[in-house]
Protein backbone atom coordinates (compact mmCIF):
# COMPACT_ATOMS: atom_id res chain seq x y z
CA UNK A 1 0.00 0.00 0.00
CA UNK A 2 1.37 3.69 -0.96
CA UNK A 3 2.11 5.71 1.84
CA UNK A 4 0.17 8.90 2.33
CA UNK A 5 1.91 12.11 3.19
CA UNK A 6 0.18 15.63 4.31
CA UNK A 7 1.88 19.10 4.75
CA UNK A 8 1.47 20.23 8.14
CA UNK A 9 0.50 23.93 8.57
CA UNK A 10 -0.79 26.14 11.05
CA UNK A 11 -4.36 26.72 11.72
CA UNK A 12 -4.69 30.41 11.59
CA UNK A 13 -8.64 30.09 12.79
CA UNK A 14 -8.06 28.93 16.25
CA UNK A 15 -10.03 31.65 18.09
CA UNK A 16 -8.33 33.85 20.09
CA UNK A 17 -5.09 32.03 19.28
CA UNK A 18 -1.81 34.06 20.39
CA UNK A 19 0.83 35.01 17.66
CA UNK A 20 4.39 34.94 18.40
CA UNK A 21 7.60 36.88 17.57
CA UNK A 22 10.85 35.80 16.11
CA UNK A 23 13.58 33.54 18.13
CA UNK A 24 16.26 35.06 19.71
CA UNK A 25 18.65 33.28 22.41
CA UNK A 26 18.02 33.31 25.95
CA UNK A 27 19.82 36.95 26.12
CA UNK A 28 18.20 38.66 23.68
CA UNK A 29 20.54 37.92 20.51
CA UNK A 30 18.89 37.57 17.16
CA UNK A 31 19.47 34.30 14.95
CA UNK A 32 22.06 34.88 12.58
CA UNK A 33 19.62 33.73 10.29
CA UNK A 34 15.23 33.70 10.73
CA UNK A 35 15.27 31.12 8.20
CA UNK A 36 17.74 28.93 9.52
CA UNK A 37 14.84 26.74 10.91
CA UNK A 38 13.39 25.76 7.15
CA UNK A 39 16.55 25.00 5.33
CA UNK A 40 16.28 21.27 6.02
CA UNK A 41 19.63 20.32 7.50
CA UNK A 42 20.93 19.89 11.29
CA UNK A 43 22.00 23.13 13.44
CA UNK A 44 23.66 23.43 16.39
CA UNK A 45 22.74 26.29 19.49
CA UNK A 46 25.70 27.12 22.02
CA UNK A 47 22.65 28.77 24.23
CA UNK A 48 19.11 28.02 24.99
CA UNK A 49 16.16 30.11 22.71
CA UNK A 50 13.74 32.18 23.35
CA UNK A 51 10.25 32.94 22.20
CA UNK A 52 8.34 36.41 22.59
CA UNK A 53 5.16 36.55 22.17
CA UNK A 54 3.87 39.15 19.74
CA UNK A 55 0.00 38.99 20.95
CA UNK A 56 -1.34 37.52 23.93
CA UNK A 57 -3.84 34.83 23.45
CA UNK A 58 -4.44 30.91 23.53
CA UNK A 59 -1.28 29.17 23.69
CA UNK A 60 -1.52 26.80 20.80
CA UNK A 61 0.65 22.77 20.58
CA UNK A 62 2.01 23.82 17.00
CA UNK A 63 2.31 27.12 15.69
CA UNK A 64 5.64 28.81 14.00
CA UNK A 65 7.37 31.76 14.87
CA UNK A 66 8.58 34.81 13.33
CA UNK A 67 8.95 35.83 9.89
CA UNK A 68 11.74 33.12 9.25
CA UNK A 69 8.29 30.16 10.44
CA UNK A 70 10.43 28.59 12.86
CA UNK A 71 8.35 25.85 14.59
CA UNK A 72 6.97 25.70 17.93
CA UNK A 73 6.05 22.57 19.42
CA UNK A 74 4.56 21.80 23.06
CA UNK A 75 5.72 18.69 25.04
CA UNK A 76 2.50 16.51 23.50
CA UNK A 77 3.53 17.12 20.45
CA UNK A 78 7.26 16.81 20.67
CA UNK A 79 6.56 13.49 22.22
CA UNK A 80 5.04 12.28 19.00
CA UNK A 81 8.29 13.57 17.01
CA UNK A 82 10.27 12.12 19.40
CA UNK A 83 8.80 8.79 19.27
CA UNK A 84 7.71 8.21 15.01
CA UNK A 85 10.93 10.52 13.78
CA UNK A 86 13.56 10.53 15.86
CA UNK A 87 16.24 10.67 12.77
CA UNK A 88 14.17 13.36 10.80
CA UNK A 89 14.29 16.29 13.54
CA UNK A 90 16.03 18.18 16.31
CA UNK A 91 14.13 19.62 19.18
CA UNK A 92 15.41 22.54 20.83
CA UNK A 93 14.05 23.63 24.29
CA UNK A 94 12.45 27.16 24.28
CA UNK A 95 10.97 29.45 26.95
CA UNK A 96 8.24 30.89 25.28
CA UNK A 97 6.87 33.80 26.98
CA UNK A 98 4.65 33.55 29.60
CA UNK A 99 4.50 29.64 29.61
CA UNK A 100 5.39 27.34 32.54
CA UNK A 101 5.02 24.92 29.90
CA UNK A 102 7.80 23.88 28.36
CA UNK A 103 8.41 24.07 24.39
CA UNK A 104 10.83 23.82 21.73
CA UNK A 105 11.51 24.97 18.57
CA UNK A 106 11.48 22.19 15.80
CA UNK A 107 14.01 21.89 13.56
CA UNK A 108 13.44 19.58 10.22
CA UNK A 109 16.21 17.89 9.32
CA UNK A 110 16.04 15.96 5.95
CA UNK A 111 15.03 17.41 2.66
CA UNK A 112 13.36 15.34 -0.36
CA UNK A 113 13.15 16.15 -3.98
CA UNK A 114 9.95 14.60 -4.53
CA UNK A 115 7.51 17.78 -5.59
CA UNK A 116 5.60 15.80 -8.95
CA UNK A 117 5.77 18.50 -11.23
CA UNK A 118 2.88 17.39 -13.37
CA UNK A 119 0.61 16.48 -10.46
CA UNK A 120 0.62 20.03 -9.05
CA UNK A 121 -1.84 22.97 -9.87
CA UNK A 122 0.98 25.03 -11.20
CA UNK A 123 4.65 25.05 -10.65
CA UNK A 124 6.92 28.08 -11.40
CA UNK A 125 10.72 27.65 -11.17
CA UNK A 126 13.05 30.78 -10.73
CA UNK A 127 15.05 31.65 -14.01
CA UNK A 128 18.02 33.27 -15.13
CA UNK A 129 15.91 36.48 -15.90
CA UNK A 130 14.65 36.46 -12.33
CA UNK A 131 17.96 37.61 -11.01
CA UNK A 132 18.85 35.04 -8.48
CA UNK A 133 21.73 32.77 -9.63
CA UNK A 134 21.50 31.37 -6.53
CA UNK A 135 18.12 30.01 -6.91
CA UNK A 136 18.17 28.61 -10.75
CA UNK A 137 15.67 25.65 -11.17
CA UNK A 138 14.50 25.64 -7.21
CA UNK A 139 11.09 26.65 -7.31
CA UNK A 140 9.43 30.25 -7.11
CA UNK A 141 5.62 29.61 -6.64
CA UNK A 142 4.12 26.15 -5.91
CA UNK A 143 0.11 26.09 -5.95
CA UNK A 144 -2.13 22.49 -5.36
CA UNK A 145 1.35 20.76 -4.20
CA UNK A 146 1.84 17.23 -4.92
CA UNK A 147 4.76 14.74 -4.37
CA UNK A 148 5.83 11.75 -5.89
CA UNK A 149 5.65 9.78 -2.64
CA UNK A 150 8.14 6.31 -4.62
CA UNK A 151 10.89 9.31 -4.05
CA UNK A 152 10.41 10.34 -0.09
CA UNK A 153 12.49 6.68 0.62
CA UNK A 154 12.11 6.82 4.75
CA UNK A 155 11.41 9.59 5.56
CA UNK A 156 8.52 10.16 8.00
CA UNK A 157 8.93 14.10 8.10
CA UNK A 158 11.11 16.41 5.74
CA UNK A 159 11.02 19.47 3.85
CA UNK A 160 11.06 19.63 0.02
CA UNK A 161 14.09 20.40 -1.92
CA UNK A 162 13.45 23.54 -3.77
CA UNK A 163 10.66 24.82 -1.93
CA UNK A 164 11.28 24.88 1.62
CA UNK A 165 8.13 26.09 3.46
CA UNK A 166 6.21 23.18 4.15
CA UNK A 167 6.97 20.53 6.51
CA UNK A 168 5.63 17.47 5.57
CA UNK A 169 4.90 14.48 7.45
CA UNK A 170 3.59 10.99 7.13
CA UNK A 171 0.04 9.23 7.93
CA UNK A 172 1.33 7.37 10.84
CA UNK A 173 2.34 10.98 12.43
CA UNK A 174 -0.66 12.82 11.24
CA UNK A 175 -2.97 10.46 12.84
CA UNK A 176 -0.55 10.37 16.47
CA UNK A 177 -0.67 14.65 16.44
CA UNK A 178 -4.34 14.03 15.67
CA UNK A 179 -4.62 11.43 18.82
CA UNK A 180 -2.86 13.62 21.08
CA UNK A 181 -5.30 16.38 20.30
CA UNK A 182 -3.16 18.85 18.52
CA UNK A 183 -4.53 22.44 18.86
CA UNK A 184 -3.30 24.99 16.10
CA UNK A 185 -1.96 22.39 13.42
CA UNK A 186 -3.60 21.20 10.15
CA UNK A 187 -3.25 19.12 7.49
CA UNK A 188 -3.44 19.15 4.03
CA UNK A 189 -3.02 15.85 1.67
CA UNK A 190 -0.22 16.16 -1.22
Amino acid sequence: MERRFFRLTIDVYVPGRWHLGKPTTLSGQDLEDVWVFSYGQPLEFRERLRVPVKRPGKALDFDTAGVGQAPVVNARVADVFRKFAPQDVQLFPAEVEGQAEPYWLMNVVRTVRCIDDKACAEVQLYTPEDGRPDRVGEYRSVMGLRIDTSKVGDARVFRLWGWSPPIIVDEEIKAALEHVGIVGGEFDAV
